[in-house]
């Protein structure tokens, strides 16, 4: 199994990290790619994926972008200069119009920056979009270059919604515990709209925990409960989900 969206280095985990990778370990969670929200949280993702053997991200959540740096670039560059290991994707970026933490306008910027900055490097997105589906797709078609390619995290969209992501743009959706939530009859809609060649797994730790373990802090290892409610959405065989699943991220992260 490999999740592709964690947060391990968030301070939800300071107490216990060893124990939770752990028991990720146990039950064959075998890569966690830990994702940066803004400049710092990207450098401790930096950190905690050379103190721990992960992966990570550097982008700048929708949430956050009301403090992007104004020359973006340069503040990713210079994080790149000291970077051990290398970042697989830029991201989490995209457009949150649900909270609206950060102004619209101020979003569409830090994800147009991000997208130039994902093109000129050749690295994947990791992006986040709630509430904000025309939009989101009109800044990709503004800015749709050769190549362009990520995941569409926390996908809970419809099954047209899901078409055109995978279909359009190439994109993988980002599955996690969500999809086994009683309310979320829409998203396993999408799942069978487009089948597990376009799927890849994620946790969004420590938040979303899949049933039966909703409500509490979730981890890297309660993956194996969106697996399992995956392969019957899908009437998919568990080894074959694993197997398409891993490979579609290991083809896009580069991993």
């Amino acid at each position: 199994m490999i999740d592709t969206h964690a947060h391990l280095h968030d301070v939800a985990f300071d107490r216990d990290r060893d124990d939770v990778l752990a028991r990720a370990r146990a039950v064959g969670v075998e890569t966690i790619v830990t994702v940066g929200c803004d400049i710092d949280d990207s450098r401790r993702a930096m950190t905690l994926a050379d103190e721990a053997g992960l992966a990570w991200t550097l982008g700048i959540h929708p949430h956050e972008a009301k403090a992007a740096p104004e020359a973006l670039a340069d503040a990713f560059d210079e994080l790149l200069s000291t970077a051990s290991p290398r970042p697989l994707a830029i991201g989490e970026t995209g457009l949150d119009f649900f909270y609206n933490h950060s102004p619209q306008d101020a979003q569409v910027r830090a994800l147009s920056a991000q997208l130039d900055y994902a093109r000129v490097h050749d690295l994947p997105l990791i992006f986040h979009q709630r509430d904000a589906f025309a939009t989101f797709v009109d800044v990709l078609r503004n800015h749709k270059f050769a190549g362009l390619r990520g995941i569409v995290h926390c996908f809970t969209g419809s099954p047209s919604e899901a078409r055109l992501l995978t279909g359009e743009f190439g994109f993988f959706l980002g599955i996690g515990g969500i999809v086994t939530f009683k309310n979320a009859d829409m998203l396993r809609e999408a799942v069978r709209a487009v089948g597990v060649d376009h799927l890849v797994l994620e946790t969004d730790c420590p938040y979303l925990a899949p049933l039966p373990r909703r409500g509490t802090r979730n981890e890297p290892a309660f993956l194996e409960y969106t697996v399992d409610r995956l392969s019957e959405i899908l009437v998919c065989d568990r080894v074959e989900l694993l197997a398409t699943t891993s490979r579609n991220a290991r083809e896009l992260l580069a991993l």
